[in-house]
């Protein structure tokens, strides 16, 4: 990721904020973020993954509640001390493994998957840097698999808004994947997309 002033975020804002505070969001507090974290799951259906991966993962709260659904999930942020809160929640977890990465720019190669994840971190991008992960994503994602996209859609001082980085990923991704849910909620929107047939 790069500077402000319409492109990515970088990794020294992130660390900044979970400086000044290690749950930034309230993720362990928040009516709201309880409601959409039931919302997300309820996205899927009820299905098994082999091979999960979740990016932005901060400390792990969505994480141990999606770690049940799945052999193997691989979860990922930027900064190493959420990382630490999140391995500390998750420590029970065997299933579930995790790295400290930049997206797009260390996308593990060769990796595939049945679910990604992205909750509420793609409007920390530019445009252009949606595009790239969208497109590692689509590359990424086997045969039947599901990609679920969730975005905060009130207003927000970040690179793109929640609409607009969704809308810019699903462009990305149209001529691999297709929206099989779009749901609109009072504050956020879940996108579910999966590979075209034929």
């Amino acid at each position: 990721m790069t500077a402000r002033n319409g492109r990515s975020r970088p990794a020294a804002y992130f660390e900044a904020l979970y400086e000044a505070n290690p749950d930034p969001w309230n993720f362990t507090g928040s009516a709201y973020e309880d409601q959409k974290y039931q919302v997300t799951l309820a996205a899927l259906v009820g299905r098994r993954f082999a091979r999960a991966f979740e990016i932005g993962c901060s400390i792990g709260v969505l994480t141990r509640r999606l770690a049940p659904l799945c052999d193997d999930l691989l979860a990922v942020d930027v900064v190493e001390s959420a990382l630490a809160a999140a391995q500390a929640r998750c420590a029970d977890m065997k299933q579930v493994r995790f790295s400290q990465t930049c997206m797009p720019d260390q996308w593990p190669a060769g990796q595939t998957f049945d679910l990604i994840l992205l909750s509420e971190m793609l409007y920390f991008l530019s445009d252009r840097d949606i595009a790239r992960l969208a497109q590692h994503v689509a590359a990424s994602l086997v045969p039947g698999g599901i990609v679920l996209l969730v975005n905060y859609t009130a207003r927000i001082d970040e690179p793109s808004s929640g609409d607009k980085a969704a809308e810019v990923f699903i462009a990305a991704t149209r001529a691999a994947l297709v929206p099989t849910l779009q749901e609109r909620h009072e504050r956020f929107r879940v996108d579910r997309l999966q590979p075209r047939l034929g």
